[in-house]
């Protein structure tokens, strides 16, 4: 009689796991989804790489280094100069013009960390010796 109650356990426990278990034949899983949810991924993927090619949109605080700031009648041409110079000598950083009355503005660099930042300004200082690492929006970085 004892054996009887664990026979039939390991019985009850040999079923359970046969009505759960799922396979096609072959060993391998096969997944059943609406077709539905492919087009919402595909649409939303589309969204945001919309969103982030956008030149006006950004997505994480991070820092840029300030290398101009003025006011006055050809302060847009110089800042201009000052963007055009500086893309000459470091063409792989990107170049950011901004213009809040009075100022134009010219930052560049989309650094993710102070540290990052730091760095880079020690690389320019020579040639930017106003120079200054400022907290800003940075486009946030996309992988190919």
């Amino acid at each position: 009689m004892k054996y009887i109650g664990i026979i039939l356990a390991f019985f009850i426990c040999l079923l359970a796991t046969d009505m759960y278990g799922q396979s096609d034949g072959n060993g391998s899983v096969v997944i059943v989804q609406d077709a539905s949810i492919d087009t919402i991924l595909m649409k939303h993927q589309e969204m945001n790489k919309a969103l982030l090619q956008d030149e006006d949109n950004y997505a994480i605080d991070g820092y840029r280094i300030q290398i101009f700031e003025e006011s006055g009648n050809k302060s847009s041409t110089q800042a201009r100069e000052v963007m055009a110079e500086f893309t000459e000598k470091y063409s792989d950083i990107p170049v950011y013009l901004t213009w809040k009355a009075p100022n134009f503005k010219v930052r560049v660099g989309d650094f993710g960390t102070r540290m990052e930042a730091e760095g880079f300004l020690n690389k320019i200082k020579r040639d930017y010796p106003i120079a200054w690492v400022i907290k800003d929006k940075i486009k946030f970085p996309i992988s190919n």
